[in-house]
């Protein structure tokens, strides 16, 4: 395989932004999303009464269903084009434009983040510093689910929207460690027709870390 250039944080979101509604159409809604991952998120970000971030969400279909669920869940997400999308479909959810890379500390801690795919396209020296930025964001115990590409190696691969990444589970779990976190379950699954390998991690913030 060729050698795959990294992308800027620029760049990803200018990628996103010039296919928006066509991401929107195809996956912007929770038909596209797994049974079995809804009820994951549900089961460690449904029931939190403090606040919680999707961090990169996109057209903003998985923060209407955590409202849905009960949560004070605000949606954050770097390509202008879905935060307008998510605000127009889900009316009563706060939406912001921002990077998971650059967050603000909130007023009051955290008590959950999703980062649902959106951490594919960060270079592995700039996962670890995004993952220590959400244990900063989080309260002591706070949750946190991220899904992604799976894979037997952790490798760059060529995206449809722009370059990404694929992670064997036990080395993004060492890396969430790393971070602060504890994993709590993990849920992996194999290619099924175009959809490659995927797998999800549920974490909790360590009450004290380095």
């Amino acid at each position: 395989m060729g050698r795959v250039r990294p992308v800027s944080s620029l760049e990803v979101q200018q990628a996103y932004s010039s296919l928006a509604q066509r991401y929107i159409d195809l996956l912007g809604s929770l038909d596209t999303v797994h049974p079995d991952d809804l009820q994951l998120i549900e089961r460690h970000l449904g029931h939190l009464s403090g606040p919680v971030l999707d961090l990169g969400c996109g057209p903003g279909h998985l923060s209407g269903f955590l409202h849905s669920s009960g949560c004070r869940v605000t949606g954050i997400d770097l390509v202008p084009e879905f935060i307008a999308h998510a605000r127009r479909t889900y009316p009563d959810v706060p939406f912001e434009v921002g990077s998971l890379t650059d967050l603000a500390r909130p007023e009051e801690p955290v008590s959950g983040v999703l980062t649902w795919y959106s951490l594919i396209h960060l270079r592995p020296g700039q996962l670890d510093g995004a993952l220590i930025g959400i244990r900063r964001l989080l309260a002591p115990g706070g949750a946190l689910v991220v899904g992604f590409f799976e894979g037997p190696v952790r490798e760059p691969f060529e995206h449809r929207v722009t370059t990404a990444y694929r992670w064997p589970v036990d080395e993004l779990a060492d890396r969430l460690a790393s971070a602060g976190f504890v994993e709590v379950e993990r849920s992996q699954r194999p290619q099924e027709g175009e959809r490659r390998p995927h797998a999800v991690l549920a974490a909790r913030a360590l009450r004290r870390h380095r």
